[in-house]
């Protein structure tokens, strides 16, 4: 008689509760628990057949942690520069040109533009060189003639929407005064608030006295037994792992969206105290940053490498910081795989499987094993470096959902203006803040409750281990990221 284990999928839970998803269930084919004759052999040792198990370690890479005493983090980012704008409407073009013809271009927001200031307007690839000649009371529009001929055709449409145009310069008559009107710089002000984060453990009394011990290898590689506080341990490592992926999947709440105006049936929201959200690493640079959707999706290998042209073209319009690091999932980590080792291929008069793959080390000798992985190469005027990103591969996290393929975060730190120091400081891109003073540190807290395992907080007949911790991520210089997203992906079994 063969004994067929009926619960096939065992989903390990945290707690100890008799459910049908989470024990044992031996029996002979007729619903009959431990119906056969001989019980069967039971394995001390745990079987680590996900392997580690946790998530976080993305923010400990690249990130660093500090401390704040405030319900907010108010933090300002310089501007650009120069002056140009992308929403320019042109004039109606009149043909002959006449004497009293006014090229007129106007804007839905006030200007920086001053007159005798010399611009460029383009439409397309087609541009053109003017010199303003008057600028309206409010701003939101200038007349300038062109220095090249005496009318815009051939170069913009017709009363032309959305044309481009920056200042390159000005140009004044001798003897004339100086220019009219000064720019101020400004600054962007950007915030984040904290969010409470908590869990908990409990385990009753009755069962703290029922010993039963089993064999299990924990998450940093070493091994012992452990009794009760198996679940416990992997209650506070999903807890670890919910502090980073906080602060990578935060979404803010608007004011119209269900968590706040149907806010009170949530536990402690009631009132003025609405859900608040926070924003993290994704919903930042999603908002502030560089998205990329399908990277080299219709061609792939070396086509992929005329996406990531554009992605450097990009990064030279913003902070064009020299070295980025890529966090990626899986299929995205092998793509640029692919398409570097396509290149080194055809450098060499070679295909990815000829004379041009990258060999192992050992004086890249042919018969050592083929290296067909890259973890880092050099672009133009930018150094990259690649590594994968558990997170991203993860069932049970976003390798469910599979829609974000990684992303690409600046090396370094930013300068910016501390508005609550009043000062300008250094800080990480990625750097998390938690609640923290002298009398209560937030970073990551716990005790225990109730009246067993030491605890004698209360007459509760168990043992509660409590988690909490109040945090967020802040996202500095968002317009040196970039975010690779996915529209179509293969289901996660």
């Amino acid at each position: 008689m063969g004994i067929s284990p009926v619960a096939a999928n065992i989903t390990p839970m945290p707690q100890k509760n008799a459910l049908a998803s989470n024990y044992l269930n031996f029996t002979d084919g007729s619903g009959n628990d431990f119906a056969q004759q001989y019980l069967p052999e039971l394995y001390e040792a745990e079987v680590e057949r996900y392997g580690n198990r946790t998530l976080s370690g993305f923010l400990k890479m690249v990130g660093a942690e500090m401390p704040m005493s405030s319900d907010q983090v108010v933090w300002s980012e310089q501007n650009r520069l120069h002056v140009a704008y992308k929403t320019i409407t042109g004039p109606t073009l009149v043909s002959p040109f006449t004497a009293d013809t006014n090229f007129t271009f106007t804007n839905a927001t006030a200007m920086a533009i001053k007159a005798n200031q010399t611009i460029i307007v383009s439409e397309g690839f087609a541009s053109i060189k003017l010199i303003v000649k008057s600028v309206a009371s409010d701003n939101l529009s200038f007349i300038a003639y062109p220095y090249a001929s005496a009318t815009l055709d051939g170069v913009i449409s017709d009363a032309a929407t959305n044309l481009k145009v920056f200042v390159y310069g000005s140009e004044f008559a001798k003897g004339s005064v100086g220019m009219v009107e000064s720019i101020e710089p400004q600054f962007t002000k950007f915030e984040n608030s904290p969010v409470i984060i908590k869990d908990k453990y409990a385990i009753s009394g009755s069962d703290a006295a029922q010993i039963g011990w089993v064999e299990v290898a924990t998450e940093d590689g070493t091994s012992g037994y452990l009794w009760y506080l198996k679940a416990e341990s992997e209650t506070r490592l999903r807890f670890e792992d919910y502090l980073e992926m906080v602060s990578v999947e935060g979404e803010l709440a608007t004011a119209t969206s269900a968590a706040v105006v149907k806010g009170d049936g949530i536990v402690g929201f009631s009132g003025d105290v609405k859900p608040k959200g926070t924003q993290g690493l994704f919903a930042a640079v999603e908002t502030r940053g560089n998205v990329y959707s399908d990277f080299a999706t219709p061609t792939g290998g070396s086509g992929s490498l005329e996406d990531f042209d554009s992605i450097l073209k990009r990064l030279d319009k913003e902070g064009a910081i020299e070295e980025n690091m890529m966090f990626l999932n899986r299929g995205l980590a092998l793509e640029i795989d692919d398409m570097l080792a396509s290149v080194n291929g055809s450098a060499q008069g070679g295909t990815i499987a000829g004379i041009g793959a990258s060999y192992g080390l050992f004086n890249n000798e042919s018969e050592m094993a083929l290296n067909l992985g890259f973890s880092g190469f050099r672009r133009g005027s930018y150094d990259f470096y690649k590594t994968d990103w558990k997170y991203l591969n993860d069932a049970t996290a976003r390798g469910l959902t599979q829609d974000i393929d990684g992303v690409m975060v600046p090396a370094g730190t930013s300068t910016v203006y501390d508005q609550i120091l009043g000062q300008n400081i250094r800080r990480p891109f990625l750097h998390v803040r938690y609640r923290a003073s002298e009398a209560d540190d937030r970073k990551m807290k716990s005790w225990v409750t109730g009246s067993v395992g030491g605890a004698y907080t209360s007459d509760l007949d168990a043992m509660e281990v409590h988690f909490l911790s109040e945090r967020c991520l802040c996202v500095q210089g968002a317009n040196n990221f970039v975010l690779f997203k996915s529209t179509s992906w293969l289901e996660s079994k």
